[in-house]
């Protein structure tokens, strides 16, 4: 065969493999970095967009009025945190019905995991929806259904949605903001980052019905029409300053952590302007500048970033990252050796060690100087007009002197505004000089807008030498034109998907990129073939273990072999994002063929349960234990983005630091064990927990809910107390056979009811030899008493929970 003949027979393949119509893409074909799909009116495409050198993420852009593909307004991204090389990434829409993003040719960057027996189509609507259907028109996966950082009109936003924000101006990767509905029902902006999570939107510290929104609600729905009004499922909805004018319309979240609604006219020189935006002030934004730092902002100059003196910049490129401390605070209870620099008009939000009402400005300072932990304090006089809402809200008598103390444990979401009437005391040492009149005036906001983002991927280059290889080809090409042709046809149309099946074995889970994917092998050399083992439960085996890096970790391998490796690293994504400090932290995790591995830190001083009955765990120990874990399972119930229920809280499942502080583990299994239903109302298909812990509805065969835990932790509680077993009175039964162990529950009962006014005595641990806070101990057990209620409506949320253990001085 000639050249020419060569040619037109590998141009006819590449037609037939690529053949794009200007809106949809077919079956078997496949969208190159080049190609773009336009809606059937031009206002959409979708292709490939640059987002670093020679990185590319697959997106939908308004192209009406014209621009060009690095500049466009992009609505919506496919592989935003896994772009792919800019060379042979393709987007396919295989015959099976499944789009695939393919990097390179080599690694699956993104896919809908579809399955369709019949032919399916990708077409790109006016509306900015692209939609996966079949000839029946029945849609496969739309691109509406998981949105990244925008609306649109006509686009739903429900309950398994939520907007992420982009990192910067041209980092398009998921940023620290989210919108989303939360576990009231009520639509909220949050910044969460690696460390921190706190809603700021609505005003957090208001509850809802001041802020004109309605919880009770169960559809969790919210919309954006195309005249630019915003209604909610809570109460919540908005008209634009333009409203009633049909504008191209987008509701954003932008990498500020502000929500805007942006419309722009048709037309070549048309600009977005911003037609609503959430938050007016932008310093009430939280994290805009970072740990121990203030925002401030005007008109003029905008939103800028100030350290707290005494504090320095960590990096003036990026405020997220805050200011460090210029010195060291040690805690030898010497409070002559602390002052405090009056701030005025400045506050910090959140990570209180308490809300203190009633006390004068120098209770709170003492108070301060007690804590050795305290960085500072917030005092605030309330007016008397303002004080009965204040009370009402933070559930305060009315009657006490109209005043809040705040001591902080952390100084974060700070911001100066004139219109705050409280001041802020910043707690600094008396040896080093900080004038209270220094005025610190900072850096305008710097958020990087580097743009460059290379790809973290190596491509193997074919060891074989490049003319050769095209020699061989051609010679096997002259020689046997028909077997050749024969060959690439096959090769097209059998192999692509062969290839792409193998390169998905490889594929690391964009969403869990933060964490170190272990091997097999690696982590069976670290704990020496599994010999050291330091634990054992239903949900598997831990093992003690060295890393590489020569950190000590606890390596648990999971009874779940049969779960399939992408659901695996799913539900390690969502567990790996819950970050506490009553949460155990984890490492990594293997995916390994049958082997499915979790890498935790290590505790030092093992469970609860291996010290329960310790003369090491003295009262004032048992007690911060205690609010640990409480602490931890609020986090865990009410906190965090996707609700997790614990289904198995006992002292083997508590451990403690080097400073006894408590971590809750295994707080993952019940959704790693496959867990199924809404966590609010969940129905399990067989029981979880350990007998004596386990909360009566998992008998009964009763809805599961998050009182399920609270009752656990209430037979843990008491366990601590007493230094009894759970089952020591014996077991009750339900009458069908079913044994209960109410033993301990019981025994505390009759020494409440019959003991009189040392019933106390009675049940505390003798170990503890009457060195104890009897008021604290009798709160202590009531509240447990309380969570272990027969009636789960009866008992207390774990955040109340908290609450009574963080101000017991208000509950004894």
């Amino acid at each position: 065969m000639d050249s020419h003949a060569l040619l037109l027979l590998l141009s006819l393949i590449i037609h037939f493999s690529s053949s794009v119509s200007d809106s949809s893409l077919k079956e078997g074909s496949y969208l190159s970095v080049k190609d773009v799909l336009e809606s059937p009116t031009g206002v959409f495409s979708a292709g490939f967009c640059p987002v670093g050198d020679n990185a590319y993420c697959f997106a939908i852009w308004f192209t009406e009025p014209s621009c060009s593909r690095d500049d466009c307004t992009i609505v919506w991204m496919a592989n935003r945190d896994f772009p792919v090389n800019g060379i042979r990434s393709k987007l396919w829409l295989q015959k099976t019905g499944n789009l695939v993003l393919t990097d390179a040719g080599k690694y699956i960057a993104w896919s809908t995991d579809t399955v369709s027996p019949s032919s399916t189509d990708l077409i790109l609507y006016d509306t900015g929806n692209l939609a996966l259907q079949n000839v029946e028109g029945v849609i496969l996966w739309q691109s509406f259904d998981s949105p990244t950082n925008t609306l649109l009109p006509s686009q739903r936003f429900t309950k398994d949605m939520q907007l992420v924000s982009s990192r910067s101006r041209t980092n398009f990767s998921s940023g620290f903001y989210k919108l989303f509905f939360n576990n009231d029902n009520l639509l909220c902006l949050l910044y969460d980052d690696s460390k921190v999570t706190s809603i700021y939107w609505p005003t957090p510290w208001l509850v809802s019905w001041a802020t004109g929104r309605f919880p009770y609600n169960s559809s969790r729905l919210a919309f954006l029409d195309t005249l630019g009004k915003f209604t909610s499922s809570d109460n919540f909805s908005f008209v634009s300053a333009d409203y009633g004018v049909r504008l191209q319309r987008r509701l954003t979240i932008d990498f500020d952590g502000n929500l805007r609604l942006y419309s722009r006219k048709k037309g070549n020189n048309a600009t977005w302007v911003v037609s609503w935006q959430a938050l007016s002030q932008p310093c009430e934004i939280h994290g805009a500048c970072g740990p121990y730092s203030k925002c401030s902002h005007s008109p003029i100059s905008g939103r800028r970033c100030s350290c707290l003196p005494g504090y320095r910049v960590k990096n003036a490129n990026d405020w997220s990252s805050g200011c460090e401390s210029k010195f060291y605070i040690s805690c030898d209870n010497d409070t002559d050796q602390f002052r405090f620099i009056r701030l005025p008009h400045v506050e910090f939000y959140g990570h209180d060690y308490g809300v203190y009402p009633g006390y004068t400005l120098e209770m709170c300072r003492k108070l301060c100087l007690s804590l050795c932990g305290c960085k500072g304090f917030q005092h605030r006089y309330i007016g008397d007009g303002m004080w009965p809402l204040v009370a009402l809200t933070n559930n305060i008598r009315q009657n006490v002197i109209p005043s809040l103390c705040y001591p902080k444990i952390l100084l974060l979401n700070g911001q100066r505004s004139p219109s705050f009437d409280g001041q802020f005391y910043l707690k600094v040492p008396k040896t080093r000089l900080f004038s209270d009149k220094e005025n610190f005036s900072g850096l305008g906001l710097n958020c990087s807008t580097e743009l460059h983002r290379p790809l973290n991927r190596v491509y193997q280059k074919s060891s074989q030498n490049e003319k050769l290889r095209l020699t061989l080809w051609f010679a096997y090409a002259l020689g046997a034109v028909e077997i050749i042709g024969i060959l690439l046809v096959w090769c097209f149309l059998f192999s692509s998907e062969k290839d792409l099946n193998e390169a998905s074995q490889g594929y690391h889970h964009p969403a869990i990129t933060g964490f170190k994917r272990f091997t097999y092998s690696e982590l069976k050399k670290a704990t020496g073939n599994f010999s050291v083992e330091i634990g054992r439960g239903a949900g598997g085996t831990v093992y003690k273990g060295t890393l590489p890096d020569n950190r000590i970790a606890a390596i648990k391998r999971l009874n779940i072999a049969n779960q399939g490796q992408a659901e695996f690293l799913t539900e390690v994504s969502t567990i790996g994002k819950l970050n506490h400090m009553n949460l155990i932290e984890m490492w990594g995790y293997c995916a390994e063929r049958e082997h499915r591995l979790l890498v935790y830190e290590y505790m030092e001083h093992g469970s609860l349960a291996e010290k329960i009955s310790s003369r090491a765990l003295d009262w004032r120990k048992r007690f911060q234990i205690a609010l640990g874990t409480a602490r931890g399972l609020a986090y865990l119930h009410e906190e965090c983005l996707e609700w997790v229920l614990h289904c198995d809280v006992k002292p083997q499942n508590v451990l403690l630091d080097s400073s006894y502080q408590p971590k809750v583990s295994d707080f993952g299994l019940s959704k790693l064990l496959k867990r199924s239903g809404d966590l609010s109302c969940s129905i399990f298909s067989r029981i979880r927990g350990t007998r004596g812990y386990m909360a009566p509805e998992w008998v009964f065969n009763l809805p599961i809910t998050s009182k399920a835990d609270v009752y656990s932790f209430g037979i843990v509680v008491l366990e601590m107390v007493t230094g009894k077993s759970p089952a020591i009175g014996g077991t009750s039964t339900n009458g069908e056979g079913e044994e209960l162990q109410r033993g301990l529950v019981t025994w505390v009962r009759q020494n409440k009811k019959n003991g009189g006014e040392s019933w106390i005595e009675e049940i505390v641990d003798p170990i503890l030899e009457g060195d104890y806070d009897k008021g604290e101990m009798e709160m202590l057990v009531m509240l447990a008493l309380q969570c272990v209620e027969e009636d789960k409506d009866a008992r207390p949320t774990m955040s109340k929970a908290v609450e009574i253990l963080l101000h017991r001085k208000q509950y004894l």
